[in-house]
């Protein structure tokens, strides 16, 4: 697995650590342990998913439900590195 140079460098995790465990998680078929990893794992896979499919098939008010699973993606991601800390 790559290494954090955030938690490396400067010694704190960054918003992205955690990925890579949960996506091995998720191969291996641990859904549960994918999310206490790293929460924001289902609605990242959920918005990629969505985009893959709005390339191949063009979804009405695509836009909107884009806008929708990036923010709720960020919020995610911004939430789960905030409880990090406490």
């Amino acid at each position: 697995m790559l290494p954090c140079f955030t938690k490396q460098i400067l010694g704190v995790d960054c918003p992205g650590c955690g990925l890579q465990r949960s996506l091995l998680f998720l191969i291996k078929g641990e859904f549960i342990s994918a999310f206490l990893m790293y929460p924001a794992i289902y609605p990242m896979l959920l918005l990629f998913g969505f985009l893959g499919l709005n390339k191949l098939y063009p979804i009405k008010h695509s836009n909107a439900i884009t806008i929708t699973l990036m923010v709720s993606t960020v919020g995610f991601i911004l939430t789960n590195y905030i409880l990090k800390f406490i």
